[in-house]
C-alpha cells in the first residue's frame, strides 16, 4: 500500500475516532450524571478556593479534586487537552472562585477558563475619615488598618496629577461609595480605585464651575468635608454651607465641633460633648481657635456636600446649634445663638431627669 493510499484511507478513520471520543468525552463531562455523582460525595454549598497566579492547568486539577469541586483530576486534564485541540483561545485564570461540586466538570472549568471570579464589595459611607475607612478595612478581614494609613500618606500625583499639591495624605479624596471588586489584594488598589471614582463623579463638578467659585480644589473639598460632619438631615445642608460660606467671608471662626474632634480623634456625645478645654486647645484643625479652614479635609464628603458647598447661596444666619436629634437651630445673631443653646441643654437636663421623676 503506497503511503498516499495510506493517508486516504487510514487518517481521517482516526480522525473520526478522535472527534467521536471527544464527543463521547464531552457529553459525559457535560452531563447531568457527572453532577449527580459529584453531589453524592460532595456538599451542595459552592466552596471557595483560589487559584494563584501561573498555577498549572494540570495543578489546577489536582487542587480542584482535593477541594472535592470535582471527582477527577485525569477527567480535568482531558479537558484541558481537548481545549488546545479545538484552539480555543485563552486559558484558566488565577482568582478566587466559588465552585459548586454538584455542577458537571466541564461547567467548573468553563468558569475557571473565562476567569468568573468571586465579586467582592465594601461600602464606605459619606462622612467617613481615613481611620474609620482603615478600620472598616480590618475588621472585614482585607488588610491591617495600620497598612491602609501608611498608603494614604502616599500621594500618587503621576497618576491623579490634579491631587493639590500640598496635601501630606488622601484624606478627603476618597470617594465614599459601594464598590464591586473581583478581588481585594493590596490598599494601594483600594485606593486607587476611590481616587478613580472621585476623578469620575465629583472632580468634573469642580472643573465645570470652578470659574465661579471662591475655592480651590482642597478648599472645596475641605469645607464640604465639614458640611458633611454636620449635616444629619438632607433638607439643612445647604443652609450649613451657607453659615460656613458668610463665615469664611466675614472672617468669622467656622466654630465647627467636628473638626475639634477630628483633632483629638474623637466623636461626641449628648452624655459626653466637647469641654471648654478641648474646644480651646490650639490645634490647626481646631475653627473655633483658628479663622478659616483648617489645612485640608477631615472626612469623606459625598456628592450632596460637595455640590453645596462649590458656590453657597447667601443666608442671614450666622450660628447653629445641635439639638442632638439630627436637626440644628439656626440662628442670627449671638444672643439668639446663646438662647438656643440655654433651651437645648434645658432640654437635655429634662430628658435626663424624667425616668427618676416618673411615677412607678
Amino acid at each position: 500500500m503506497s503511503k498516499w493510499l495510506f493517508y486516504l484511507l487510514v487518517l481521517p478513520a482516526t480522525l473520526g475516532l478522535c472527534g467521536w471520543q471527544g464527543w463521547l468525552w464531552w457529553s459525559w463531562a457535560s452531563s447531568p450524571a457527572v453532577a449527580a455523582s459529584n453531589s453524592a460525595t460532595a456538599t451542595d454549598q459552592p466552596i471557595q478556593i483560589e487559584i494563584p497566579e501561573g498555577t498549572s492547568a494540570q495543578q489546577i486539577g489536582e487542587d480542584l479534586e482535593a477541594a472535592g469541586i470535582i471527582q477527577s483530576a485525569d477527567a480535568w486534564n482531558l479537558w484541558t487537552r481537548w481545549q488546545s485541540l479545538r484552539d480555543r483561545q485563552g486559558g484558566f485564570q488565577a482568582g478566587t472562585y466559588e465552585l459548586s461540586p454538584t455542577e458537571p466538570l466541564a461547567a467548573i472549568a468553563n468558569i475557571v477558563w473565562q476567569g468568573n471570579v468571586v465579586q467582592q464589595s465594601f461600602t464606605i459611607p459619606e462622612g467617613w475619615g481615613m481611620k474609620e475607612i482603615a478600620a472598616y478595612f480590618e475588621e472585614q478581614g482585607f488588610f491591617a488598618a495600620d497598612a491602609f494609613l501608611a498608603a494614604t500618606q502616599q500621594i500618587p500625583r503621576d497618576r491623579y496629577p490634579w491631587l493639590p499639591p500640598d496635601i501630606v495624605n488622601l484624606e478627603g479624596f476618597l470617594y465614599p461609595d459601594t464598590y464591586q471588586v473581583a478581588e481585594i489584594s493590596t490598599p494601594e488598589a483600594v485606593i486607587n480605585q476611590m481616587l478613580d471614582r472621585f476623578e469620575q463623579a465629583a472632580l468634573p463638578i469642580y472643573e465645570q464651575n470652578q470659574a465661579n467659585s471662591p475655592y480651590t480644589l482642597l478648599e472645596w473639598v475641605t469645607l464640604a468635608s465639614i458640611v458633611e460632619r454636620e449635616a444629619v438631615v438632607g433638607e439643612e445642608r445647604p443652609l450649613i454651607a451657607s453659615v460656613f460660606a458668610k463665615r469664611l467671608r466675614e472672617g468669622i471662626p467656622l466654630g465647627a465641633d467636628p473638626t475639634v474632634e477630628y483633632a483629638f480623634g474623637i466623636r461626641q456625645t449628648p452624655d459626653q460633648p466637647l469641654t471648654f478645654a478641648q474646644v480651646n486647645t490650639p490645634s490647626p484643625y481646631n475653627t473655633y481657635v483658628n479663622a478659616g479652614l483648617p489645612p485640608g479635609p477631615i472626612s469623606s464628603p459625598g456628592l450632596a456636600s460637595l455640590e453645596v458647598s462649590l458656590n453657597p447661596t447667601d443666608t442671614e444666619y450666622l450660628y447653629f446649634v445641635a439639638r442632638y436629634d439630627g436637626t440644628h437651630v439656626f440662628s442670627r445673631t449671638l444672643a439668639e445663638h446663646q438662647a438656643a443653646q440655654d433651651q437645648i441643654h434645658d432640654n437635655l437636663e429634662q430628658q435626663r431627669e424624667a425616668p427618676a421623676n416618673s411615677v412607678q
